[in-house]
Formats: structure tokens, C-alpha cells, sequence
């Protein structure tokens, strides 16, 4: 009797998915637990795997959505299957005559006793290894990479995978020692509590199932012939846009499937190695068609989700405002350019900007605490310590990890950790406690050429300083005309707890430390 295959509920507010891909073709022969298909939702990607080894019978087709528990397709026990799962890939060796044909097979055939063993207690038990709670916050992760492989072998506490939340990134090590059996894709959103993977835990006493590491081997010349190339349904409509096939991209992702990324940076490589040119010829192929109307449709990650979230929260719980000054920037320019060379060889870190307005800011916030404040309820939490954010700005989005303390730290401590941290958050290892508690923050605009802009408040702080460009303006010194390099400076706020008196004072008063530097040294 046909085993009948329905969507699977996949989600508490999911009431459909679309299939993505299939992996298999109608007819062709599937094994348990094998990979058959990609079901897309409205928030991540999941997998459809067999429940039967068998002969598959498509019912839905790609691109068609179907709401969950509906009838997808049907798998026909074949031969005596419904005795033992292991007796079809004996039975095809025999039917097949190529040789590579009957080492898969057999490889294949060789964990299915393993699996049937741990079933019955014989062999082991099966870990599964479910999205760890990461933070009060945090509902969802991204897996972003696998460092194992599906089949590999694993160690107690070995990190298998990398996974990102939209506040940081965080090794996932495994549960158990065993045989790995990937459940989540990469870049696929999973909930917290969503099964990732399962470990088959293995005995020190039966090492001779990590034989069936060659496993992976039949894996992969399944994937030659389903996956290796084979694109994501992203990537293939990128591809279709670009008008470039599947066979002209290398796909880098699980078993050579073509990723969204491959897609995307497939038009830089594909016209030099046509043309033999650099890829500069490669923009001027893009505005060929000058009628073209193309759109492309992308989801947004969990962290544009969460900063999109915030940000618009911001803007309707917030009596926000913003300040505005400018700062004569002469002062710490020359200073700046008389010890950079000498400070740079005593410490091992270049001075920038970002010290002198972390500095000049830890002051002013000493002597108008309102601005280092924040509302909780009907009470408000004054600070008497400076945590500033800093904003960097990342492949990902924009992260505000925080330096800890600033109002204690000299100039080089603070070159030093902001490098430090800004070079985590580019390489996405910052943790959660690197990224919560600031209580004031700074953002520069200038670095990407903004000459003025109203930062918006990082919540629950109440205020936010925004840097700006330094460009040579006409100013007024002595009564004389005079050029000066000019710094826009923006102090956005929160006019709940802070008041204009205290909002302009605390403005004023930074672009006093700044343009006379000796004040930031004895704090007068």
C-alpha cells in the first residue's frame, strides 16, 4: 500500500508552504529518510524528507503552494520492503551492471542495519539537537554555516555548525559523540526549540560504524546527479534575470547546489571568462537593455527584520528630537597629525577621531545625567557610568556593540577596543553581552560622506550624538573670514526625560571639549 506524504506542519502561524524544488523525479526510486524536496514558507526553507523507501509518485508541483497537511505525494513499497528497508539496494545491484553503481549502493545499504539497531537499543540512541534559548529576546536563528559534513563523525562539545540571531553570532557544539544528521539547511531561519540535527550516538565499543563515513561518498554521487548544480529557487530566478544558465555557475553550497550568493556573483565571473577582460566590461552588459524593467524580490534577514522592528518603534514610543551644532575640527587635526606617528608606535593603534568624541561625550554625560539616563515605566534610570554603543557598519547590517566603562579608559585603551570590537562585528562574532547595556550612543555618518542627518535613538537609551564630515567652510573667527575644517554634530534625544535646556547644553558643551582638546585632558 502507497505511503501517503502530506505537508507537515512546520509552524505555529504557517498555514501553507510552496515547494520549492524537487530533488527527486516522479517514478524514481527513494530511500528512508532521504531528502526529496524543499518546501519554502513565508519565513524559512525546510526540508521534505521520506518517510519510506520506495518509488516516488509526484502529486504537486514546483512552484505550487499547498497548505499544510494536504497530500504532496505517495511512495510505493517496492519488492519486500515493508519487511526490511535494506532489501531494494540488493536487489538493484544485481539489475545494475556498473560497478560504481554497486559500491554506492552497498555503501548506502550498510546504515541501514546501524539505524534499525539503534531502534531496537542495540546500537545507540538518537540526540536530537534543537535552536538553544540565546537571549529573552530572541525568538529565531539563522544558520549561517556547517562545519561538519551529513554522515560525519562528531565529539562531545566539537563545534559543528555557526548560527545568528539578529543581535550576534554563536558556535553550536554537539550534544553527543556520533554520526551527524543534518535537518536544517544553511541561511534557513529556524524558531527557538526547531530541530537542527540528530546525532546516532555511537559506542567506544563499535568504532566500525564510523566506516559508514564513506556514506557521504553515495551522497555525493546522488548530488552529482540531483543537487550538483542544481540551483535554490532564489538563485534560479537571479539566474533567469541575468539570462545566465545553472551549468555556467559553480555552486559552492551543500553538495554543489547553487546558492543565492553563487547567483548573485555569478555576473562578475561569467563575461571575462567569455571576453577575456577584466570584469570592468561587466556593468556595461548590465544597462544594454535600456528599456529593461527588471525587479528582484529578496527576503529580508532576521536582523534588517529586527532593526526595521526597532527602529519604526522608536519613531511611535518616542518624543524624539534632534539638535544640531557645528565643531571647528582645527584644534584636533593639528594635534592629531603632530602625535598620531608617535602614538601609534608607543601603543600599536592609529588615533582617530572616534577617541576625542568618546572622551569629550563621557564628560558632558557626567554633568548632564539626564542624557545617560533612560525610562522604565513610570521611573526613570539614571547611570554613573558611561557604556557608549558605538555604530559599525557590516555586511549584515548595522551592529552597535558597546565600549564598557569609556569614562575610565585613556585615548589608546579606547582606539583599542573599539578596533577590537568593530573587527568582531565585521567578521560577525560579536556576543549578545558585547552588544546590550550601553547607555549613550555614537554614530558616523561622515565615514560614507553625510554632511548632516538625524540619527534615531538606540533604545531604551535617550540619546544618540551623530558625526558628521569634515569639509573647509568660511567661518567668522576674531572678526575676520577664515576657512576651517567644519564638523556637523547632531544630538537626537528622547524629549520625555531630556529637556532642550539640558539637550542643547550637553551639545554645547561637547563641541567646547573638542575644539580646545587640552580641556578633554584636565576635564575643565
Amino acid at each position: 500500500m502507497a505511503v501517503q506524504v502530506k505537508v507537515p506542519s512546520v509552524g505555529e502561524s504557517i498555514t501553507e508552504v510552496t515547494i520549492g524544488s524537487w530533488h527527486r523525479k516522479d517514478g524514481d526510486t527513494v530511500q528512508m529518510d532521504e531528502v526529496i524536496a524543499d518546501l519554502e514558507s513565508d519565513k524559512a526553507t525546510f526540508e521534505l524528507r521520506a518517510p519510506e523507501a520506495g518509488v516516488l509518485k509526484i502529486l504537486k508541483q514546483e512552484g505550487e503552494t499547498v497548505p499544510v497537511g494536504e497530500l504532496i505525494c505517495e511512495i510505493e513499497p517496492s519488492g519486500a520492503d515493508g519487511k526490511s528497508s535494506g532489501e531494494p539496494p540488493k536487489e538493484t545491484p544485481k539489475k545494475e551492471t556498473p560497478k560504481k553503481e554497486e559500491k554506492a549502493e552497498a555503501k548506502a545499504e550498510s546504515p541501514q542495519p546501524a539505524s534499525a539497531a539503534e531502534a531496537q537499543g542495540k546500537g545507540g540512541k538518537v540526540r536530537e539537537m534543537r535552536v538553544p534559548a540565546v537571549g529573552e529576546s530572541i525568538t529565531e536563528v539563522t544558520l549561517s554555516t556547517w562545519l561538519k559534513k551529513d554522515g560525519d563523525r562528531v565529539e562531545l562539545d566539537e563545534i559543528i555548525a555557526e548560527v545568528e540571531s539578529d543581535k550576534a553570532t554563536f558556535e553550536l557544539p554537539a550534544e553527543a559523540a556520533g554520526i551527524l544528521h543534518i535537518v536544517a539547511k544553511e541561511k534557513e531561519t529556524i524558531p527557538v526549540g526547531g530541530l537542527i540535527c540528530t546525532i546516532d550516538e555511537v559506542s567506544d565499543g563499535a568504532p566500525a560504524k564510523v566506516e559508514k563515513a564513506p556514506a557521504p561518498e553515495a551522497s555525493a554521487s546522488e548530488a552529482h546527479t540531483y543537487a550538483a548544480g542544481h540551483p535554490s529557487p532564489a538563485a534560479a530566478k537571479i539566474l533567469e534575470e541575468k539570462g545566465l544558465k545553472a551549468s555556467d555557475v559553480k555552486g559552492t553550497g551543500r553538495d554543489g547546489r547553487i546558492t543565492k550568493e553563487d547567483a548573485m556573483q555569478a555576473q562578475q565571473p561569467s563575461k571575462p571568462a567569455e571576453s577575456g577582460k577584466a570584469p570592468a566590461p561587466q556593468p556595461a552588459a548590465v544597462p544594454a537593455p535600456a528599456g529593461a524593467r527588471n525587479t528582484r524580490r529578496e527576503k529580508m534577514s532576521s536582523l534588517r527584520r529586527t532593526i526595521a522592528r526597532r527602529l519604526v518603534s522608536v519613531k511611535n514610543e518616542t518624543a524624539m528630537l534632534t539638535t544640531f551644532n557645528e565643531v571647528d575640527m582645527k584644534a584636533i587635526m593639528d594635534l592629531r597629525a603632530q602625535y598620531k606617528d608617535k602614538f601609534k608606535e608607543k601603543y600599536g593603534i592609529g588615533l582617530g577621531f572616534m577617541s576625542f568624541f568618546t572622551k569629550a561625550v563621557c564628560i558632558a554625560l557626567k554633568e548632564w545625567p539626564a542624557v545617560n539616563a533612560q525610562i522604565d515605566g513610570d521611573d526613570i534610570i539614571y547611570h554613573d557610568y558611561c557604556d557608549i554603543s558605538i555604530a559599525v557598519s557590516t555586511p549584515r547590517g548595522l551592529v552597535v556593540p558597546v565600549v564598557r566603562n569609556a569614562d575610565l579608559l585613556s585615548f589608546d585603551q579606547i582606539e583599542s577596543e573599539i578596533a577590537r570590537l568593530a573587527t568582531k562585528a565585521r567578521e560577525g562574532k560579536l556576543s549578545i553581552d558585547e552588544m546590550q547595556g550601553g547607555t549613550f550612543s555614537i554614530t558616523n555618518g561622515g565615514v560614507f560622506g553625510s554632511m548632516l542627518s538625524t540619527p534615531i535613538i538606540n533604545p531604551p537609551q535617550s540619546a544618540i550624538l551623530g558625526m558628521h564630515n569634515i569639509v573647509e567652510r568660511p567661518v567668522v573667527k576674531n572678526k575676520e573670514i577664515v576657512i576651517r575644517p567644519v564638523m556637523y554634530v547632531a544630538l537626537s534625544y528622547d524629549h520625555r526625560i531630556i529637556d532642550g535646556r539640558e539637550s542643547v547644553s550637553f551639545l554645547y558643551r561637547v563641541k567646547e571639549l573638542l575644539e580646545d582638546p587640552g580641556r578633554l585632558i584636565l576635564g575643565v
